[in-house]
């Protein structure tokens, strides 16, 4: 049999999809599973979002249309990025696609050529090295530590800069850290960017959900317009992740290049739901706020909780809505905590090593689910915390 593309051997899954297996493998068994693997809100969209999307299979809105995605939901993109991210763009300058997973996918696949250098923050989403590698690039990790508070460090960025650097990717905030670039952190990865030549990939995808902070977006500083391209979609600010729906953001060129890929891929997004996606955008009930509100009670009450577990080291994420969890002073690899949670106690979270070696003494857990699931997964973790709690205590 004739083997597979070399490049499926250096490209890698995600560490919250094989837990998420083993953990619904555990509840066909009769095991009762409380989910914190995933990032995906418990909250669904609003009633006038889904009306829109039968009104529109009614109105026979369910053929092909715009490969780049139908001219309402562009303009409506350009004035959501005005009024909530204070940046202009086109409605040209938007292509829709289904997922963000895709549209990161397709930005790469126009941009890295082999050999190609592509620098990520580390620990971050799993695919920027994982897609970078398969497309014959090669990924570079930049740092996000806790003693730089989990903020990248633009020195050591600039430090890594080569002659075969293409790429840098920003993340903010961040999966898995939470973390929200400061101004002063975008701005030198800004003019690091124009210095260099550098095309920047924005992945934007939780620029909504912050608590308390300003969100900068990378497009909002002198001389990104031209060189950057800014993903997000609608799984995480408007709990629509069965939607599949997700965007990019790009200068012309680019946009020519992600219209090229759609032609040979899947040909435009679902029509309907892309007219669901423009009520989502209007949120005329507030529900995007509402649900940030939500989260944000979760997070200082399941950030408290998790530091009163032995061991535990939690600084409060910034955005996003997952819990960076140091565990180095429980004595046990992330991995083992990580197992003795989900097969002894019913929790199911993530080892930091899926989000790259700068994550090894860490555990992700989410915290989009309802606050008493969230306090019952502590109790949880606290009664088989004696597998553990002795080794912290001693150090």
């Amino acid at each position: 049999m004739r083997p597979l593309a070399s490049r499926m051997s250096v490209m890698t899954g995600e560490g919250a999809l094989s837990v998420y297996g083993r953990a619904k493998e555990l509840e066909r068994q009769g095991r009762s599973i409380i989910h914190l693997e995933l990032g995906e809100p418990d909250f669904h969209p609003s009633a006038r979002v889904n009306e829109a999307l039968k009104h529109a299979i009614d109105q026979g809105k369910d053929r092909y249309c715009a490969i780049a995605g139908v001219p309402g939901l562009r303009e409506a993109l350009a004035v959501y990025l005005r009024e909530t991210r204070n940046i202009g763009i086109s409605p040209a300058s938007v292509v829709i696609a289904p997922g963000c997973k895709i549209a990161l996918f397709m930005a790469m696949m126009a941009l890295i050529d082999a050999g190609d250098e592509v620098l990520y923050p580390d620990p971050g989403f799993p695919g920027y090295a994982s897609i970078t590698l398969g497309l014959g690039g090669v990924a570079v990790p930049f740092t996000l530590s806790e003693r730089n508070q989990l903020q990248p460090d633009p020195d050591e960025i600039a430090a890594k800069i080569t002659s075969r650097t293409k790429i840098l990717i920003t993340n903010s905030p961040g999966n898995p850290t939470g973390t929200v670039y400061t101004d002063e952190v975008q701005r030198r990865i800004a003019e690091l960017a124009v210095k260099h030549d550098l095309l920047v990939l924005s992945d934007e995808i939780y620029a909504r959900i912050i608590y308390g902070g300003i969100h900068h977006s990378m497009l909002s500083y002198p001389g990104m317009e031209e060189r950057t391209v800014l993903i997000d979609g609608f799984s995480k600010s408007f709990a629509m992740t069965g939607w599949r729906l997700g965007y990019a953001v790009a200068p012309p060129h680019i946009v020519e290049a992600l219209e090229l890929l759609v032609m040979n891929t899947y040909t435009s997004v679902a029509e309907f739901s892309q007219y669901g996606a423009i009520e989502a955008l209007h949120d005329r009930e507030g529900a995007t706020d509402r649900m940030v509100g939500e989260f944000a009670k979760r997070r200082e009450q399941f950030i408290s909780d998790l530091n009163r577990v032995s061991g535990f080291r939690c600084l409060p994420p910034e955005g996003a809505f997952y819990a960076w969890v140091n565990i180095e002073d429980t004595g046990l690899s992330a991995e083992e905590l990580c197992r003795i949670m989900l097969e002894e106690a019913g929790v199911a979270a993530i080892p930091g090593a899926a989000f790259g070696a700068g994550g090894a003494t860490f555990v992700r857990f989410s915290f989009a689910s309802s606050m008493a699931t969230l306090k019952e997964a502590v109790q949880r973790i606290q009664r088989v915390a004696t597998a553990w709690q002795h080794a912290a205590v001693s150090r």
